[in-house]
């Protein structure tokens, strides 16, 4: 569908893979010695135990048991827990000042993203983290998870705006189609490189600020 001049109001952004960038192999490799495990084997455990996890239907430890077996211990929670958020905690600068353009043109702003409560806690106590959103949907706050129409309907309402006038970002293409079974319009996230062009859409169909590129943002922490 062709957005109609004027239609958006809001911008709703995923969290990892848009705001943050994927792990790299250097933070794979840390989190899965903590966990004690080759990171092959650790990455599709990782995975394989994560939607209840981002559903909050399970506790960490509960999670963490999955994932590393009968030789999980309690007393190494804390450093596991910690490994993971440190996963996800290398944020995309770019992306955050085209937010401060966005919401300067008058634009509401949220996040909407599958995560696990300490993640979604750790979030909540960056300073300055949820500054940048008018709305906040966690996943583990509703017990329910992208692609699920319900966690569409949560931002939309927390924005006051209809579903037709929300373009959702996201890096998943099983959750952008989520998003317009729901009534959003929604773009598939691959990089901030291609996004920054503009190659899926055009900027002006959707009456939003086109991107800015600035090599001095690009640095990857």
């Amino acid at each position: 569908m062709n957005p109609a001049p004027g239609m958006i109001k809001a911008v709703i952004f995923d969290f990892g893979g848009v705001l943050c960038f994927h792990p790299d192999d250097e933070r794979w490799r840390r989190a899965a010695g903590a966990a004690g495990l080759p990171v092959s084997d650790f990455m599709s455990a990782f995975w394989a135990h994560r939607i209840r996890y981002d559903a909050g239907l399970c506790e960490p430890a509960e999670y963490w048991r999955g994932v590393i077996g009968a030789v999980f211990h309690e007393p190494k929670l804390p450093e596991l827990v910690r490994s993971e958020i440190e996963l996800w905690n290398q944020y995309d600068q770019r992306v955050f000042d085209w937010i401060g353009q966005v919401r300067s043109a008058g634009f509401r702003t949220a996040i909407l993203s599958n995560l696990p409560r300490v993640l979604g806690e750790e979030l909540r106590s960056t300073p300055g983290f949820l500054d940048h959103f008018d709305h906040v949907t966690f996943s583990y706050e509703l017990r329910k998870v992208k692609p699920q129409p319900e966690i569409y309907v949560d931002a939309i309402q927390g924005l006051g705006i209809e579903p037709e006038q929300a373009l959702f970002l996201d890096d998943r293409a099983e959750n952008v189609e989520g998003a317009r079974a729901a009534g959003l319009q929604a773009v598939l996230y691959t990089t901030w490189e291609n996004f920054s062009g503009w190659e899926n859409f055009s900027a002006a169909a959707y009456g939003l600020p086109v991107p800015g590129f600035s090599e001095d943002v690009a640095r990857r922490q």
